[in-house]
């Protein structure tokens, strides 16, 4: 494995209090972590997010677009999305960053994530994807679409992260 990959574990980004797993797991490989807040706002569920809400196709959720840097490249194109039930009139909607970041805000609004179930999958790139994450005509990403549910089983946030996979993978550890 090249020096610019390594294997990422989704457990700190699920737990509140964990502040910027991002910048703390580059961190712990000599790199440097951010991310940039692009578009905040309500939207109509895409047909994908709405199933997994638990919304019908079309109706309104607030979407929090950012793109992931590492070493001020991007490598990730992350969209969360989230019900208008639950962000509406919070620091959800708002287009700036969350202190603490947006698993703590939930906790903090009462809708702790207590599941995330994870699907991954690999495909070409869009020209826009490619554009912006760097990628050659014929570079593929790995996308991990993630919900995240709360005590009562209610979805609370669905993630969609469309990554670059040379320069990270992703590993999956179960403790029995």
């Amino acid at each position: 494995m090249s020096e610019q990959k390594w294997a990422s574990v989704s457990t700190p980004y699920l737990q509140p209090g964990q502040g910027d797993a991002w910048a703390t797991e580059a961190a712990q490989h000599g790199r440097k972590g951010t991310h940039r807040l692009g578009e905040v706002g309500e939207q109509p569920a895409p047909p994908e997010v709405a199933e997994r809400l638990r919304l019908t196709p079309g109706d309104p959720v607030v979407v929090r677009r950012r793109i992931v840097l590492l070493d001020d490249q991007p490598v990730e194109l992350a969209d969360s999305y989230y019900p208008v039930t639950i962000a509406q009139g919070t620091r959800l909607a708002e287009p700036r960053k969350i202190p603490g970041g947006a698993v703590a805000l939930l906790a903090e609004l009462g809708y702790a994530p207590r599941y995330a179930e994870e699907d991954v999958h690999a495909r070409p790139a869009s020209e826009d994807e490619r554009q912006t994450l760097g990628l050659d005509q014929h570079g593929w990403v790995l996308v991990l679409t993630r919900t995240l549910r709360a005590e009562t089983g209610e979805p609370v946030e669905v993630s969609v992260m469309t990554m670059d996979p040379t320069v990270r993978y992703l590993r999956y550890e179960t403790t029995l």
